[in-house]
Formats: structure tokens, sequence, C-alpha cells
């Protein structure tokens, strides 16, 4: 299935990995783009050397298009940036925060530019600033969220912007992704399924607790402190809950989550770990190969998308 996303990005397949920090290293990145997406590799608060020595490891584990995601939150970010712009993956997607200083100098060196964003407003200012592709995230997506929802704001995007726009947020297979067409995307990112992946190198502890999740277990903490992340509930979900109700302090309530993806993705911590997940978490149900996972969202579906738009003629 080709769109102009594909042709925007030079891949086979109109599909984005999601740049999930911890999960998303030069492995799921590498598998991710040889199946035909192309995989992000999440810089999170990671420090710049880290990031090149991931890029670096990516090169080596595939020769096709892979990006970076990069959090604007983490103290090194001019620093990685710099580190991009040197080592010029195919893409950069951003969140967050606004990028769009840094974008004449990530178009200079030929990178592509992805800001993840969560309204409209958003959408366009980063289409003024010189994007590439909005990737437009709902908010049943795993780790930050916006408000609204992947159904509302996908379509809002899609006629505000005349670039590619990626729908994000709760698309677990085949069903979703059509949907994400329908509403006027030119592609879509998946997160969640992928950290179920055989190349995902999370603690498998992280990957059953993905696949045992029902539909209410994906959670949302941190809305008193203007950064609410959803994840799957456990001790750690409870106590952030607790603190919040009690009226805790933005510190207090920030020091609870240090190290927390850190012990999921790891040591397999499902109770103190921070288990980022997705709403859609409770549609996966196996563990299976990148290139697997791809092609179950894209088998048939240009067909299933033509038949419903003669239906709607």
């Amino acid at each position: 299935m080709k769109t102009r996303l594909c042709e925007t990005l030079g891949i086979e397949y109109p599909i984005i990995q999601g740049g999930m920090a911890w999960v998303a290293t030069a492995e799921l990145a590498a598998a991710v783009s040889n199946g035909g997406g192309i995989g992000l590799i999440a810089a999170g608060s990671a420090p710049a050397d880290v990031v090149r020595a991931q890029i670096k490891k990516a090169k080596e584990l595939t020769d096709k298009p892979f990006g970076v995601n990069v959090m604007m939150m983490s103290p090194f970010v001019d620093e990685v940036m710099q580190v991009i712009i040197e080592e010029k993956p195919a893409a950069v997607a951003t969140g967050a925060g606004n990028p769009a200083k840094y974008i004449p100098a990530l178009k200079e060196a030929g990178i592509k530019v992805m800001p993840v964003i969560a309204s409209v407003a958003m959408a366009v200012k980063m289409e003024k600033s010189g994007a590439d592709v909005i990737i437009a995230e709902g908010t049943e997506a795993g780790g930050h969220i916006g408000e609204l929802t992947t159904m509302v704001l996908v379509p809002q995007v899609a006629d505000a912007v005349a670039l590619p726009v990626v729908a994000a947020g709760g698309i677990a297979d085949k069903r979703g992704a059509v949907a994400a067409f329908a509403l006027g995307a030119d592609g879509i990112q998946v997160g969640t399924r992928f950290i179920c992946s055989t190349e995902c190198i999370a603690h498998d502890n992280y990957k059953q607790a993905v696949i045992k999740a029902k539909d209410r277990d994906a959670v949302v903490t941190g809305r008193t402190t203007g950064a609410p992340v959803r994840a799957l509930k456990n001790k750690l979900t409870r106590e952030y809950d607790r603190l919040e109700k009690s009226g805790a302090s933005f510190e207090e309530i920030e020091q609870l989550g240090i190290g927390g993806l850190r012990r999921a993705f790891e040591e397999g911590d499902v109770q103190t770990g921070s288990l980022m997940a997705g709403q859609s978490a409770a549609m996966v149900t196996k563990i299976e190969p990148c290139a697997d996972i791809i092609r179950s969202y894209f088998d048939g579906t240009e067909e299933i998308i033509e038949n419903i738009k003669n239906q709607l003629k």
C-alpha cells in the first residue's frame, strides 16, 4: 500500500514505529525498518553519546531508512539534535515540545522532520515551521498524551494541513488502520503492539503484562502536573493516584516516577515499574516478528479501503 508517507520517507509500508522511551532501541527500530516500515530510536532523556551509539548500531542492523524520536523536554536536547545532524538518520520525530528552532538545520542535513502533535493549532504551526510529516497522536496512546482522541483529532488535522498526516494512538490491527485512512491519514504510527515483537529487547515480564492487559487497564496518571502519562495500572499507578488525590507537590509526584521505565524495561518489575502502554494493549495477544506485525496491518487493507470508497460514491 503506497501513500504520500511512503514517498516522503522512502518506505514500503505507511507505518511508523512509535518512539517509546527505553523500549524503542536500535534493535527494534532496525527490525521495523527491515520489515518495510520506518523504525524510530527513542532518545528519551539519554545523553548525546548514548543516542549516537544507538544510531550507529541501527546502521549496522539495517540499510533501510530509520529515525530518532527526540523528547523536547530532555535536558540533552541541544546535544542530541547536533548528533542527529551529524549522523543523518532518515527522519526525526519530536514530542513534548516545539522543535521549530531545530527544523532548518535538520532539513539542511537532509533529515525529514515529523513532529508529534495533539492539537490542530500545533499541527498548523509545525507545517508553517517547515515540518515534512505531521503525526497526530490521540489520547489512546501510551506514554505522554494529549486530550483529544484519535477519531476526532486526525480528520481535523488532515483538513487543516497539506502535509502527510500520520494517525497515532489506539491502532492495534487492520481495522484500526482502515479507520485511520478513512479519517484522512496517509499512514499510521504503532507503539504498543511493537512492545510485543520478537525483536524488542524489553523484559518478557513487560511484554506479558501487555498481553494480559484488559480493556480498562491502561490508565492515566499525572494530570494534576500538566504532564499526563498512560501506563498499565499497577502498584506504581495506584501510588500516583493516591499522591495526586492527597494534594502532593509536583516535586513529590515527579520523584515517584524516577527510574520507573528502567525498572519495567530492564528488571521486569511489573509492580513498581512504569509499564507505559496505550489502550490498544488489550488487543495485543501474542509476541511475533516485526515484519509479521507490519504485514498484518496491510494485507488486504487497500482493497478494503477501495470497497469503502465505492460504497460511499
